[in-house]
C-alpha cells in the first residue's frame, strides 16, 4: 500500500468514526450544534494528551508517574510552572482524558459524569489566569454546554451520551507513529465541512472550501518559503491562516473574528494544529468598526469576508487612515470595498494580499467605482483578477472572484485576468475545484501568461478605456466564434452580462438583509 493510499484509508476510517458520533447526537440537537461537542471533546483530549506527554518528559529521570508527582506539593508547584511556560495551561492528573476514560469503562462503579468533565474544563481555564496564555484560553469551551437539556433530561442521561462520544474519540489514533494523516486537523476540517453542508446559510460565515484556501495560500506565498506574518481580518475558524502554513513556514498568525463561537473555534484550531499560544494573536471584534491590529503591517493577507454585508459607513471613517485617501466610503449595504481598504492598509510593502469577493466589486459604480479607480490608477496595487466557478461555496451559488493586490508590483504596467469559471467538477451540492484546476490557476498567476479563452494580460490603457470596469468577460474572451464578430452584438452581450451580475448582486444584498447581516 502506497503512502497516499494509506492516508486515504486512514482518512476514510476517521470520517466514518466522526459520522457515527454525529449520528449519536442526531435527534438530540441541530446539525450545526454537533461540532460544539465533538470538536470540544476532541480538543479536550488533545490538550490532555499534550499535557500528559510533556509531564512524562519532565518526570523521565525521576521515574514516577504524574499522579504520584502531583501528591507532592513542591513537585506539583514545579510541574505547574513548567506546564504554564511550555504549553500555557495545566491539567490535574484526575482530569486527564485517559483517566476519565478509565472511570467510564468501570461502568456504574466509575466516578465519571458531565459535572466532573465541566470541573475539568473550568480548571484548564483557571490554570491560565494571570499567565501570558490567559487570553488565548479564556471561554474556549463556552459552546460545549454540558448542562444542556438537549443532551438529556438529567445528569445521568447526559453523562451516558457524552461518555459514548468520549469512548469513540478515544478510539481515534491521534498521535501514533503509524498514522500518516493530520488526524486532528482532518477531524476538525471534516466536522466543519459537514456542519457547513448541512447548515447551509450559517456555514458560509466561517468556512472556506479547502481548494479555494489553497489558491489563496499559494498565491500569497509564491516564491517564498518563510513568511514572517500572515493576517486574516475575518478569520472565521482560522482555516485560511493555517492553509498558508502548509505552503510556507509562518512565524506568527494574526486574525480577528466578530462571532464569539467562531472566534473560539479559531483559537481551538490553532492549538489543535500545534501552533503555540505564543505564535498566534486572534482577537474578538468587528474588524471594520473596531480593528485590533491597526498599527501592524503583514507580509501575507488573506480573507473570505462576508459578501456585501452591512457596515455603519459612519462619516467619521473619512478621517480614518484606512479610508481617508480615497475620498469615498463603501456603501452601508456593501462593505466589500471597506474590507479591501482595511486589508490594503494592513499590507506590508513586501507583502501579497488575496481576497475572495462577489463579482459585483468588479463593476459596481458610484463610491465603489471611485475606490476601484483609485486603487488601480493612483496606487497601482491591483495585481490580478481571478474568476471562480459558481456554486463552490456552502450556502450560496453566486460566482465569486479572487482579487490579488501588491504594493510593490514587479509587473507594474498590466493586470492579469484569469477566467477559471468553466473549470470544475459538478458535485451533488456544490461544484468542486479539482487539483488540476487549482494548479492551472496558480501556475498561470505565477507565470503571468496569456492563454486563449482563459487568461489575458491587460494594459492600463485597456482598463481605462473600459472606465475601470473589471468585469472579466471584457478582457478574457470565452465566446466560441461561429461567424464573423458582430461588434454591436458583443457590446450588447457585455451589457447583458453586466446587468445579469448586477441582478445577482441585488439578490445577494436582499439575501443578507433577510439574514440580518
Amino acid at each position: 500500500m502506497t503512502s497516499t493510499e494509506k492516508q486515504r484509508q486512514q482518512q476514510a476510517e476517521l470520517h466514518k468514526k466522526l459520522w457515527n458520533m454525529a449520528n449519536d447526537l442526531r435527534g438530540q440537537m441541530e446539525a450545526y450544534e454537533f461540532k460544539n461537542y465533538i470538536l470540544g471533546l476532541i480538543f479536550y483530549r488533545y490538550l490532555s494528551e499534550k499535557a500528559e506527554d510533556r509531564v512524562a518528559k519532565l518526570l523521565e529521570e525521576d521515574g514516577i508517574s504524574y499522579t504520584e508527582a502531583w501528591k507532592d506539593e513542591e513537585m506539583r508547584a514545579a510541574l505547574s510552572e513548567e506546564l504554564i511556560q511550555q504549553i500555557g495551561y495545566v491539567i490535574e492528573p484526575k482530569y486527564l482524558f485517559s483517566n476519565m476514560i478509565s472511570e467510564i469503562t468501570k461502568g456504574d462503579q466509575g466516578e465519571f459524569d458531565t459535572e466532573m468533565l465541566q470541573k475539568a474544563v473550568n480548571a484548564i481555564t483557571e490554570s491560565t489566569l494571570g499567565a501570558a496564555s490567559q487570553e488565548d484560553f479564556q471561554n474556549l469551551f463556552d459552546d460545549m454546554d454540558l448542562a444542556s437539556s438537549k443532551l438529556g433530561r438529567d445528569v445521568k442521561s447526559r453523562s451516558r451520551l457524552i461518555a459514548k462520544i468520549m469512548v469513540s474519540i478515544n478510539d481515534i489514533p491521534f498521535l501514533h507513529d503509524d498514522v500518516d494523516i493530520d488526524v486532528l486537523g482532518d477531524a476538525y476540517e471534516y466536522m466543519i465541512s459537514q456542519f457547513a453542508a448541512s447548515a447551509g446559510k450559517k456555514a458560509g460565515e466561517f468556512y472556506t472550501p479547502q481548494q479555494v484556501s489553497k489558491i489563496l495560500a499559494q498565491i500569497v506565498t509564491a516564491g517564498k518559503k518563510d513568511i514572517k506574518t500572515v493576517y486574516d481580518p475575518t478569520c472565521g475558524s482560522g482555516s485560511l491562516l493555517l492553509r498558508v502554513a502548509k505552503e510556507a513556514n509562518v512565524r506568527k498568525f494574526y486574525g480577528q473574528e466578530m462571532t464569539a463561537t467562531t472566534y473560539n473555534l479559531a483559537r481551538m484550531n490553532m492549538l489543535l494544529h500545534d501552533v503555540s499560544y505564543q505564535n498566534f494573536d486572534i482577537k474578538l471584534g468587528d474588524t471594520l468598526e473596531d480593528p485590533e491590529h491597526l498599527d501592524m503591517r503583514f507580509e501575507a493577507v488573506v480573507a473570505n469576508p462576508p459578501y456585501s454585508s452591512n457596515w455603519s459607513a459612519d462619516p467619521k471613517f473619512l478621517n480614518d487612515e484606512r479610508f481617508s485617501a480615497y475620498g469615498k466610503l463603501a456603501p452601508k449595504s456593501k462593505a466589500d470595498f471597506a474590507f479591501i481598504q482595511h486589508m490594503i492598509h494592513q499590507l506590508d510593502d513586501n507583502g501579497t494580499m488575496a481576497v475572495v469577493l462577489p463579482h459585483g466589486v468588479l463593476f459596481r459604480g458610484a463610491a465603489e467605482g471611485v475606490i476601484r479607480r483609485y486603487l488601480i490608477e493612483e496606487k497601482n496595487y491591483l495585481d490580478a483578477v481571478i474568476g471562480l466557478p459558481a456554486n463552490i461555496f456552502f450556502g450560496t451559488s453566486i460566482p465569486t472572484c479572487i482579487l490579488v493586490f501588491k504594493k510593490c508590483r514587479e509587473s507594474s504596467d498590466n493586470v492579469l485576468f484569469i477566467d477559471a469559471s468553466n473549470d470544475f467538477e459538478k458535485g451533488k451540492n456544490q461544484n468542486l475545484l479539482r487539483d488540476e484546476d487549482v494548479e492551472k490557476i496558480v501556475d498561470t498567476y505565477i507565470r503571468r501568461v496569456t492563454i486563449d479563452k482563459y487568461s489575458y494580460l491587460v494594459t492600463f490603457e485597456e482598463i481605462k478605456e473600459n472606465d475601470f470596469n473589471l468585469n472579466i468577460p471584457r478582457y478574457v474572451d470565452t465566446f466560441e466564434e461561429e461567424s464573423p464578430v458582430d461588434i454591436n452584438a458583443v457590446q450588447q452581450q457585455l451589457k447583458d452580462i453586466d446587468q445579469e451580475i448586477l441582478n445577482i448582486d441585488q439578490e445577494l444584498e436582499k439575501y443578507f438583509k433577510e439574514l440580518g447581516m
